[in-house]
C-alpha cells in the first residue's frame, strides 16, 4: 500500500517577485513580467525579450563568501529551498537528518559562469580560472549545496530533463517517500540562463518570441499570433512529506500529491509527436496512478509555452485522454506572465496549483486575444478565475521528448 505524501512548504522565485506572496500576487492580478533584458546588452538579437528575476537580494539568503563559489542558478535554488524550509517548519536534527532528502535539477545549469570563464581563459589565461568553476556550474549542486545548508543526509539526486526537470525532481520524490525511502524531501528545479549564448542558442532553433517592442505582449500561448516562448527565469521548491510524518509535527498541509506519469515520445530532439501521442499516455499514466478518473479533475497548468506546434499539440493530447470533459474543465498557461523557466518551470507550476487548490482560484492565460481555432479549450481569458477547484494537474513536456505530468488533490 502506498503511503499518502503531502505538501507542507512552499518556496517560488519568479519573475513576479521573490516568495509565494508576490508570485501569486502578480499570477491572480494577469501581469506579465516580460520586459526588455537588462542582465545584458540584447542589442544585434533577433529576440530582446526576456522575463528576469528582478527583486532578488541575494545578501538575504547567501553570505558573500558563500556567493561566489555559486552560479545565478544555484543563488536562486538555495534561496527558494530557504523560503520553503521556513514555510514548513521542518527542522533536521542528528536523529531525523538520514530520513531527508533532496532531489533539485536544471535543464541547462551554470551557463553563465560557463560564459564568464570562457572569456576569462581566452583573455587572461588558464591560471585566473576559479578552483571553484566546476562546482558553480555543475546541475547537481543546487541539491548538493541546499544539502549542505540545512544539514540534510538523506537521498540526494539532481534531474536534469530540460523543461521537464521540475515536474521530474518532484515526481520523483514522491515516489521515493511513498515507497518508504524518505520521509520527507525538498524538491523542485532551478534555473538562470538568460545570457548572451542563451538566447542566441533558442533564437537560433527559432524558438523564441521576437516581439521585441511588445515585450508584455509576446508571450502568449494558444493565441492566433504566438511567435515562440519568451525565456524566463526562477526557482520552484516544495517540500513533501509523508503523511503521518507531517501530522505527527503539527505541520500545515497545503494539499496532497497523489500522481506521477512520465515517459518519452521517442520521436524528435526538440519537436513533440505531431499526435500528441506521448503527452496523451503520460497524462493518462498520471491519473491511472492516482487511481482517479478524467472527470475529477478541475484544472491543467498546461505546459503552453506559446510555441506554434506545442499548444496544438497538448490541446490535441488533452482531448485525446479528458475526451468531453476537456470543455468543461479549466486549463491555463502561466507562461504567459513568467515567461517558460525552463528546469525551473515544473516545480514553479507544481506550486502554482497547490496554491489554485487552496486559494480556490485559477490564474489566467492573458494575452489570449485571438484564439487559435485548434487551441478549443477554456484557457481561462485574461483573469484569474474563482473556482472550487478539488484536484489539479500540472503538465511538463521537455526537449528529447520527455514528458511529465504530476496531480495535486486537496486535503483532506
Amino acid at each position: 500500500m502506498k503511503r499518502r505524501v503531502v505538501i507542507t512548504g512552499l518556496g517560488m522565485i519568479t519573475p513576479l517577485g521573490t516568495g509565494t506572496d508576490k508570485s501569486w500576487k502578480g499570477l491572480t492580478e494577469g501581469r506579465s513580467a516580460i520586459k526588455r533584458i537588462t542582465h545584458f546588452d540584447p542589442e544585434g538579437l533577433p529576440c530582446q525579450i526576456a522575463a528576469e528575476v528582478s527583486d532578488f537580494e541575494i545578501d538575504n539568503f547567501i553570505e558573500i563568501k558563500e556567493q561566489k563559489k555559486m552560479d545565478r542558478f544555484i543563488h536562486l535554488g538555495l534561496a527558494a529551498a530557504t523560503l520553503a524550509m521556513e514555510d514548513s517548519g521542518l527542522k533536521v536534527t542528528e536523529h531525523n537528518a538520514d530520513r531527508i532528502g533532496v532531489i533539485v535539477g536544471a535543464g541547462i545549469g551554470g551557463l553563465s559562469s560557463i560564459e564568464r570563464y570562457t572569456k576569462i581563459i581566452n583573455e587572461r589565461g588558464p591560471k585566473k580560472v576559479s578552483p571553484f568553476f566546476i562546482p558553480m556550474t555543475i546541475i547537481n549542486l543546487t541539491a548538493g549545496q541546499i544539502s549542505i545548508r540545512f544539514g540534510v543526509k538523506g537521498p540526494n539526486s539532481a534531474i536534469a530533463t530540460a523543461c521537464a526537470t521540475g515536474t521530474h525532481a518532484i515526481g520523483d520524490a514522491f515516489k521515493l517517500i511513498q515507497s518508504g525511502g524518505a520521509e520527507a524531501m525538498i524538491c523542485g528545479g532551478s534555473e538562470a540562463v538568460i545570457t548572451p549564448l542563451g538566447i542566441a542558442g533558442f533564437t537560433a532553433m527559432k524558438a523564441l518570441s521576437t516581439r521585441n517592442n511588445e515585450p508584455e505582449k509576446s508571450s502568449r500561448p494558444f493565441d492566433r499570433d504566438r511567435d515562440g516562448f519568451v525565456m524566463g527565469e526562477g526557482a520552484g521548491i516544495l517540500i513533501l512529506e509523508e503523511l503521518e510524518h507531517a501530522i505527527n509535527r503539527g505541520a500545515r498541509i497545503y494539499a496532497e500529491l497523489i500522481g506521477y506519469g512520465l515517459n518519452a515520445d521517442a520521436y524528435h530532439i526538440t519537436s513533440p509527436a505531431p499526435n500528441g501521442e506521448g503527452a496523451a499516455k503520460c497524462m493518462a499514466s498520471s491519473l491511472q496512478y492516482a487511481g482517479i478518473n478524467p472527470e475529477q479533475v478541475d484544472y491543467v497548468n498546461a505546459h503552453g509555452t506559446s510555441t506554434k506546434y506545442g499548444d496544438e499539440i497538448e490541446t490535441t493530447a488533452i482531448k485525446k485522454v479528458f475526451g468531453d470533459h476537456a470543455y468543461k474543465f479549466c486549463v491555463s498557461s502561466t507562461k504567459s506572465m513568467i515567461g517558460h523557466l525552463l528546469g525551473a518551470a515544473g516545480g514553479v507550476e507544481a506550486a502554482i496549483c497547490v496554491l489554485s487548490i487552496i486559494n480556490k482560484t485559477v490564474p489566467p492565460t492573458i494575452n489570449l486575444d485571438n484564439p487559435d481555432t485548434d487551441c478549443d479549450l477554456d484557457y481561462v481569458p485574461h483573469k484569474a478565475r474563482s473556482l472550487d477547484l478539488n484536484i489539479a494537474m500540472s503538465n511538463s513536456f521537455g526537449f528529447g521528448g520527455t514528458n511529465a505530468c504530476i496531480i495535486f488533490r486537496r486535503f483532506v
